[in-house]
């Protein structure tokens, strides 16, 4: 990303560009980028785009060895064509030596690096993966949109946030633009502006998987969990979450059986007034000790995933067929 950001400041670009991974906003941001400054202020007329899986490639080909209008250059843009799986040998022959006055910039989600057309690439042009962000980047990303909105957050709401929307930029961006809106008139944003305005899908889908694994619906439990990895959480994510609420779940029965009201539970363990009394019917399914293997078992299943002893996602299948069928040891 730093090298296509270079080449677009020094005005040294290369005539093949492939942007390529999951990250589809960020790929957005740069194939918009390097449309302007391919174009450098030249008609769109100098544009052309195919898309999916049934283009052409004589049609593209015919079309790049076709001269600009009035335009030093022309501007063709390939999208999820799969013509990196197969398909792709045409043009793989004609970007070893395209016509010099058509520049290339290719969009697919998945690419065989061990196609010829993606060696074509590599080799004549620049490839750059657009992989999921850290959670460390993506806080950088939405405190540098704060600042410039003049909206203050602090580590614990902006933690909330991120556990609500996911790791998906485009999610990101849509739920923050709905609490700038909501915040307009606020110097700073709290946690009780993120739960009321933006979707906490994942929180909520741990939520309710944790929920059907305490009522012993193994099969409903799985279905939430798979809705998780189409929302594209990592499986690690998914473990600390599930892990977090195991924990909670401990914390709120050791104190419910000394006695405590439910107020005072919810402000000792930190959880929003009137959640505690979900809480405590869903521990109160559990006994203490199988809730303290729960998290041993936790702590366990990271290991696992550390070593690559197991797949991430068959290891978080049996952990949670394992505490939805522990019907004759509850509490």
């Amino acid at each position: 990303m730093q090298r296509i950001t270079e080449d677009i400041k020094t005005g040294q670009l290369k005539q093949i560009y492939l942007l390529y991974g999951e990250e589809r906003y960020l790929i957005r941001q740069y194939r918009d980028r390097l449309i302007e400054a391919l174009l450098n202020g030249g008609s769109e007329m100098n544009l052309n785009r195919y898309e999916g899986k049934g283009v052409m490639v004589p049609e593209i080909i015919e079309m790049a060895e076709t001269l600009p209008f009035f335009s030093d250059r022309r501007v063709i843009i390939l999208e999820n064509t799969e013509l990196f799986k197969s398909g792709g040998d045409k043009l793989s022959e004609y970007l070893k030596n395209p016509a010099q006055s058509s520049s290339f910039i290719l969009v697919e989600r998945e690419v065989d690096k061990r196609s010829g057309l993606y060696k074509t690439v590599k080799k004549a042009g620049y490839a750059a993966e657009f992989g999921r962000q850290k959670e460390e980047t993506l806080k950088k990303w939405v405190c540098g949109i704060l600042k410039k909105e003049k909206k203050q957050i602090s580590s614990e709401t902006l933690q909330l946030f991120l556990d609500g929307t996911g790791d998906d930029m485009e999610n990101i961006r849509r739920e923050l633009e709905k609490l700038l809106c909501y915040c307009m008139d606020k110097d700073v944003i709290t946690s009780e502006d993120v739960r009321e305005i933006c979707v906490p899908q994942i929180q909520d889908n741990i939520f309710k998987m944790i929920g059907a694994v305490a009522d012993g619906n193994g099969e409903r439990a799985l279905q939430y969990y798979y809705d998780l990895l189409a929302l594209r959480v990592p499986a690690m994510k998914i473990l600390i979450l599930i892990t977090r609420q195991f924990n909670l779940m401990l914390q709120v029965k050791e104190l419910a059986s000394k006695g405590y009201p439910q107020a005072l539970i919810e402000e000792k363990v930190g959880l929003r007034r009137n959640i505690g009394g979900i809480y405590m019917r869903q521990a109160s399914r559990f006994k203490r000790d199988i809730l303290r293997q729960a998290l041993e078992d936790c702590a366990e299943t990271e290991h696992a995933f550390k070593s690559g002893r197991i797949g991430e996602r068959l290891s978080l299948e049996l952990l949670i067929v394992k505490y939805s069928s522990l019907k004759k040891k509850r509490a």
